[in-house]
């Protein structure tokens, strides 16, 4: 049996098990659609709804019957678009979707539940295209409960709060149990099977998936088409041959494992597919799973798994704490007891799991977001209960998936949206993704030699940039064996271009300031953190008039609701030849973080980058063994790991241009400047300025 044939076979049973509760549903939606017997202002919102469902209704039997394969390009967008229509930054501002019209419209404590109710509901548009008949009857039974509570007269909020809170409770043993088992099966992968059976030259595939279609992801895709066979190939290996490498660098077996998790944004099929076939030469088999949508499976606004494009970026901001409407211990209890049972039930194949390969994209309009009084946050118990849940999800997770055992590559590319330019940019991020890593080797281990002279860095801001930081090093008991910094290359982190340490916590203090910086796809202007003995103390930045709102974002964002976040990784970023392509194209605020990190000094907040393997010796290609894995907080994890994670790691670069001065210094007093005005001026570091002379 194929692995799509298995899938299918599969999803036919779960779908034979609710066809009666599926029918019986959506026959009270279609009289939903056109009675009246609730009162205004919510009967326009139940009407409104209620069509949305028999519009995703009839998507999924076009789909089960077949005859969607028959519709052509121009029928597939027009569905697409009715789909995602109402929550598009023109229509945004009268739909329900929207917390703060709903509240307007129908009052503030039914407004935010139902606009929470209506976003829930979206999730059901990929269930059509998966052809998910339980999951479409279980959010369509949501919808027919908390219409029925106001069909005689407007219901008490508490009787609203208790049904969404027992759906997620009851369905957290499907939604999440379901979640788990997609990360770690191969057989279980949707996108898989389109990906590799589909006739990539026929653009409706790109529609198959269910997700929001625009101008990028059609134009990706044509510019994949257009590409060589040996481009493909190249970016293709590139990504592939950088995970492999990354488990020989750290010393972990590879050939224990046969589950690697794919990630990618749609367009990129072409790749995707060549990579496919390389992983499988290596002995590993992809999971593929859709970025989660419903407020049981997701994780704020950040999209993990495969998507489109997304529809409206302040739509995914203003729902990412719907679980504030009933996030309580008990579910954090309950939602914990499903992850053990789950990966309990199926440890042996959790442990055959490799970890990711991310293909990530960027090029979009950057995205500073407006806060909504009227959309759920949550409170300060909840935001324990949060922090609560994050540490000991990823304890359990690490049990089953053990950290010292799997790795990662992350390599980017841009899409259409970046600028007239797109293809010339594109080439040219090929060719950073494929520079020469034993060049950056050789001039990484120069800068390496000097750090490793140092007690500590001292890194200044010039001009209007504040950083004024200085970054306390491990102390080396055999230079001759031992260094403190990584030599970066291209492995994990495409493109090559950077050295890394994790700093010792007591001594590291200063100012951290950058005047703009994209951060998990959210702009920060004028960012500033302040440390003492290497923990952040106090943080602004200028997106927003109030004060308040500024300290807000960046305790959401980038705190992940901690109190505060140690210093986690110092690192300089070598990658010239990136720096002048963003300075080039004048690109610099779109590049993603993993090109830009390269792209002058920066500073992660949060876990160390070898946080849950932080035993695991890890040796530079010198030989030498790099010591400084741990700092002051992850070595708590031997008391107690609860106190030595925080599941979050933020990089903030500082670009070339806004620098004064990177330099180490030593026992004896002695100062050995890096990088002076921008520009590297160690001894054996010259040919980084090469790239840097072209903008003169």
């Amino acid at each position: 049996m194929t692995q799509s044939e298995w899938n299918r076979e599969w999803q036919s049973e779960r779908n034979a098990q609710c066809e009666e509760r599926h029918a019986l549903s959506l026959e009270r939606i279609r009289r939903i659609a056109v009675e009246e017997s609730v009162t205004d202002p919510f009967r326009d919102y139940f009407q409104k709804t209620a069509v949305f469902l028999l519009e995703i209704e009839s998507v999924r039997q076009k789909v089960a019957s077949g005859e969607w394969e028959t519709l052509s390009l121009e029928e597939m967008w027009e569905i697409n678009r009715r789909l995602y229509s109402d929550i598009l930054p023109e229509c945004y501002g009268g739909s329900y979707a929207n917390p703060e019209y709903a509240v307007r419209v129908l009052g503030e404590s039914y407004g935010q539940i139902l606009s929470f109710l209506y976003a829930e509901l979206r999730g059901g548009i990929a269930c059509a295209y998966e052809a998910r008949l339980d999951y479409l009857t279980i959010l369509q039974e949501l919808f027919i409960e908390i219409y029925n509570c106001f069909e005689e007269e407007i219901p008490e909020y508490k009787t609203l709060k208790e049904i969404v809170y027992w759906y997620a409770s009851d369905y957290c043993d499907v939604f999440l149990a379901d979640r788990i088992e997609e990360q770690l099966y191969p057989e279980l992968s949707f996108a898989a099977r389109i990906i590799m059976e589909s006739d990539l030259t026929d653009l409706r595939y790109l529609y198959r998936f269910g997700e929001y279609i625009t101008d990028n992801e059609i134009r990706t895709a044509k510019h994949l088409a257009s590409l060589p066979e040996e481009t493909l190939r190249k970016m293709a290996d590139v990504y592939t041959e950088g995970y492999r490498i990354g488990f020989v660098n750290t010393g972990k077996d590879l050939s224990k494992k046969s589950v690697v998790n794919i990630r990618y944004c749609l367009g990129f099929e072409r790749v995707v597919r060549l990579a496919v076939k390389n992983f499988e030469k290596m002995g590993l088999k992809p999971v593929i799973y859709r970025a989660a949508s419903s407020v049981i499976t997701k994780k704020e606004q950040i999209k993990i798994g495969y998507y489109g494009a997304i529809a409206n970026k302040q739509y995914e901001y203003d729902h990412r704490s719907d679980q504030a409407l009933f996030l309580d211990k008990r579910y954090v209890e309950r939602k914990l007891d499903v992850l053990k049972n789950v990966y309990e039930k199926n440890k042996e194949q959790a442990a055959q799991f490799a970890g990711p390969a991310v293909m990530e994209i960027f090029g979009e309009q950057p995205f500073s977001p407006e806060v909504k009084e009227e959309a759920f946050s949550y409170s300060g118990a909840q935001q324990e209960l949060v922090r609560l849940y994050d540490s000991k999800s990823g304890q359990l997770v690490n049990r089953y998936i053990k950290g010292e055992e799997r790795s990662f590559t992350i390599v980017a590319y841009p899409v259409p949206e970046i600028g007239e330019r797109y293809r010339e940019i594109f080439d040219d991020v090929i060719r950073i993704n494929t520079l020469d890593a034993g060049l950056y080797e050789r001039v990484q281990q120069t800068i390496i030699d000097a750090l490793d002279r140092g007690v500590y860095v001292r890194v200044k801001g010039k001009g209007a940039n504040q950083t004024d930081l200085k970054i306390q090093l491990h102390e080396l008991n055999d230079p001759e064996k031992e260094t403190i910094f990584e030599n970066c290359v291209a492995d994990v982190n495409i493109p090559v271009g950077e050295v890394f340490t994790s700093p010792v916590l007591s001594g590291t203090e200063g100012i951290l300031h950058v005047s703009r910086v994209y951060l998990n796809e959210l702009q920060y202007i004028d960012l500033k953190l302040t440390f003492a003995d290497g923990k952040i103390t106090d943080y602004t930045c200028a997106n927003f008039e109030k004060e308040e709102e500024n300290r807000k974002y960046i305790y959401d964002n980038v705190l992940h609701n901690h109190e505060t976040l140690p210093l986690g990784e110092f690192a300089i970023g070598t990658n010239t030849t990136a720096y002048v392509t963003g300075k080039k194209y004048q690109i610099e605020d779109k590049m993603p973080i993993l090109i830009a990190e390269k792209t002058g000094p920066h500073f992660a907040v949060g876990d160390t980058c070898y946080s849950w393997s932080e035993d695991i010796k890890v040796y530079n290609p010198n030989g030498k063994e790099i010591i400084a894995r741990d700092n002051e907080i992850s070595l708590l994890r031997k008391e107690d790991p609860a106190k030595a994670y925080f599941q979050c790691h933020t990089d903030i670069t500082i670009p070339y241009e806004e620098l004064e001065e990177i330099s180490v210094v030593t026992k004896n007093g002695e100062q050995i400047i890096l990088l002076e005005d921008g520009r590297f001026v160690l001894p054996g570091t010259e040919v980084l300025n090469e790239p840097l002379d072209q903008l003169n």
